[in-house]
């Protein structure tokens, strides 16, 4: 799979994820040019990005491709606190 047809996937299952998982009365739908793709990655057959949305919520979504299997992961997070400790 190329890294095209890799981040178009991506995008998809993020706004499907998204689409299907947001609050109704927030009157929100996002389409695959509201996701963006922050780190992306190709080892061999397997591939990973880190994408987020333009929404503000703090979610971020990570997507891996097995070649080997031919299956896709989604794992979703929630960013709840960025501090820094100084050494």
């Amino acid at each position: 799979m190329s890294n095209d047809q890799f981040i178009e996937r991506c995008k998809a299952a993020v706004q499907d994820y998204f689409n299907s998982h947001a609050e109704k009365t927030d009157n929100v739908l996002i389409s695959t040019d509201d996701v963006y793709v922050v780190w992306l990655c190709k080892t061999l057959q397997n591939n990973k990005a880190l994408l987020s949305t333009t929404v503000p919520d703090g979610m971020y979504y990570e997507v891996t491709y097995n070649g080997d299997k031919h299956e896709m992961y989604v794992d979703v997070y929630k960013k709840w606190e960025n501090f820094a400790i100084k050494e």
